[in-house]
């Protein structure tokens, strides 16, 4: 969304609420179609162009949903290219004015509007510190795209409802053809790659991503039912990991902010030191089982779960769905795993919806919140 784009405003009387955010979810086949039909190949460009500097290790610098967007290419570069990753504190730039060398550093900013003043100056002063910046917006003449070296366009059109929905899936679709792209023009993808992503054509992995989004969210009288469930709920656990663990953060953000429930994400690895004490059988746990590495690691929470009789939700594989108390089958059967997080937030996403649709509740417009928000 463009940083001057107004934010929705609730429902007038007599109009549905959350008529916003449900046309904009129901947007996102088609936003995944044109990144590949007409953003693949300058994001293709891109990374060629940023892998001929050579960088050594990557920061990632992003709030809010695009944090966890952030989190998603964190996997990716690590797992796929070997790189050293992390996520930046932003405050310490813009609140403590330190300057690092960042000398072959690539620095890759995400933020959907490109408006945020503090990521806008931590970008410049990367920059100002011989990093490489690469923004990653929605809005190619914001202020974050013009102070980073290069910019790639997510290409998902106006957002105006104030949860991020079809902005979230196209950062993750773009990041990864980004990693695909660094990987192709960096040859064997480094000494941390285990193969993942696919080779042949370009983006040829995510080809199936649009028609069996369209498939999940036609799914929307199964999530309308978890809802039903969910609806008085008055806390929420949702965990994965691997892949799928910034896919269980950006879930409970949407819930937080469209229902008001809370709701804490955990990597199943986190949940299991400490927090599982909290878990009982009358506040819902919602674990996201990706098919794959990731969702073997998380097996063994999923036991640890059912023997303590929580009220499990899974979001994943028909197996893993089948021996829970209820859950969304993913036809991610022939979807690498890297790319099944585009997948698994779409029932989570309309979860998030349904519920506070179900609450009476306006999620176009949660309370106390703007689309973009200033941090500085």
């Amino acid at each position: 969304m463009s940083a001057t784009t107004p934010a929705a405003t609730p429902a007038p009387h007599g109009e549905r609420p959350g008529r916003i955010m449900s046309g904009e979810m129901a947007e996102q086949p088609a936003v995944l179609r044109r990144i590949l039909d007409e953003g693949a190949p300058g994001i293709r460009e891109t990374a060629e162009r940023i892998a001929a500097r050579g960088p050594r290790f990557v920061l990632l610098t992003a709030r809010g949903t695009s944090d966890n967007a952030a989190l998603y290419a964190k996997y990716l570069l690590e797992i796929q290219l070997g790189k050293p990753c992390g996520l930046t504190s932003m405050s310490t730039t813009t609140a403590y004015g330190a300057r690092q060398d960042l000398t072959d550093c690539l620095v890759i900013a995400v933020s959907q509007s490109g408006g945020s003043p503090d990521l806008v100056a931590s970008t410049r002063a990367a920059r100002e510190a011989g990093a490489v910046t690469l923004a990653v917006t929605n809005n190619p003449g914001s202020p974050l795209a013009e102070a980073a070296e290069f910019h790639i366009d997510i290409l998902a059109g106006p957002e105006r409802a104030l949860p991020a929905t079809k902005t979230y899936t196209a950062e993750l679709l773009s990041l990864y053809l980004l990693v695909e792209g660094l990987r192709a023009a960096g040859g064997d993808g480094g000494a941390g790659s285990t193969g993942g992503i696919a080779g042949g054509a370009f983006g040829s992995a995510a080809k199936a991503l649009p028609d069996l989004a369209e498939s999940v969210l036609a799914r929307r009288d199964e999530v309308r039912r978890l809802a039903a469930r969910y609806r008085f709920a008055e806390r929420m656990v949702i965990t994965s990991r691997g892949y799928g663990y910034p896919t269980a953060k950006e879930a409970a953000l949407k819930l937080m902010e469209t229902s008001y429930i809370p709701a804490l994400s955990y990597s199943g690895a986190d949940l299991l030191h400490g927090p599982l004490a909290m878990v009982d059988n009358v506040s819902p746990v919602i674990a996201i089982v990706t098919d794959g590495r990731g969702g073997r690691a998380l097996q063994p929470v999923l036991d640890r779960l059912k023997d303590r009789g929580a009220d499990l939700v899974v979001i994943g594989p028909e197996r893993q769905v089948a021996e829970a108390s209820a859950g969304f089958v993913l036809p991610t059967g022939d979807v690498p795993e890297e790319l099944q997080p585009i997948l698994e937030i779409l029932p989570l996403q309309m979860l998030a919806y349904e519920v506070t649709i179900a609450r009476g509740q306006d999620p176009d417009a949660p309370r106390a919140l703007a689309k973009v928000t200033e941090t500085r």
